[in-house]
């Protein structure tokens, strides 16, 4: 579904990506893991156009889409929860969803919008709750929800992740996760940037080990988790706890 092939990208004189490749296939989680300013949330952003690519060839669906505009890769099907949510606070949680589905919105597709407004309530139905409310009073977790509601809204074929976890507690750090199960299970793909490797690699099917703007290790999620040197750099001394607490 996304083929990413010799990317460079530059803030300034600064190289961010060499010559990254990688991809992936439809109906998978997919994960991206490393220290901070490894450069993960910037191939999130070259994918969705937001910063420009200096050299290399993203593919969406054998599809070329470099130099698209942002909105471009939205009709195309690929939308981004960014990092640190960024809803629209002054708004409604209801205003925030309709923004949402913008690029549909028409007298044909309100049956299909509110289909669609339904199954996000599904998956959070804390929303449905909370949709005449301003949504910059709602808590960290109920905005990371309404991020991605929001995203969903646009019937995304490629749904980016960038950090879901960051800033949340634990206990709702494992409901974020546990939707993104339910949604690949459903079918969606999902390309995810993660810093909580142990808990993405739990339901990753892939992952991509990046490092001062390079991937230095690939490998599926299973195989991550064993791997020593990924191990000791990203899931710390409570590795052993993790690995029973999956058993």
């Amino acid at each position: 579904m996304l083929r990413i092939r010799n990317l460079q990208t530059y803030y300034g004189r600064i190289r961010v990506l060499d010559n990254v490749s990688l991809s992936v296939k439809p109906g998978e989680v997919v994960t991206l893991i490393g220290a901070n300013g490894a450069g993960k949330s910037t191939i999130l952003n070259c994918i969705s156009r937001l910063i420009p690519c200096r050299e290399g060839e993203i593919f969406f669906q054998g599809q070329k889409i470099n130099g698209q505009p942002p909105e471009a890769v939205v009709r195309l099907g690929i939308c981004q929860v960014p990092e640190g949510r960024q809803i629209f606070q002054p708004l409604t949680v209801l205003e925030n969803l309709e923004l949402g589905a913008y690029l549909r919105y028409g007298k044909r597709n309100r049956g299909s919008i509110q289909q669609d407004m339904d199954m996000v309530f599904s998956l959070f139905p804390v929303l449905a709750e909370r949709l005449q409310q301003i949504s910059g009073t709602l808590s960290g977790g109920e905005q990371q929800m309404l991020a991605i509601g929001r995203a969903l809204m646009s019937r995304p074929k490629l749904l980016l992740l960038d950090e879901p976890s960051m800033g949340l507690a634990p206990r709702v750090v494992a409901d974020i996760f546990h939707t993104v199960v339910k949604l690949r299970q459903e079918g969606l793909t999902i390309l995810i940037v993660e810093q909580n490797a142990r808990a993405v690699l739990r339901i990753a099917d892939r992952g991509y080990v990046m490092e001062t703007g390079k991937i230095i290790l690939q490998g599926t999620a299973s195989e991550l988790l064993e791997d020593h040197d990924v191990k000791r750099a990203y899931l710390g001394r409570d590795y052993r706890e993790f690995t029973e607490g999956r058993a």
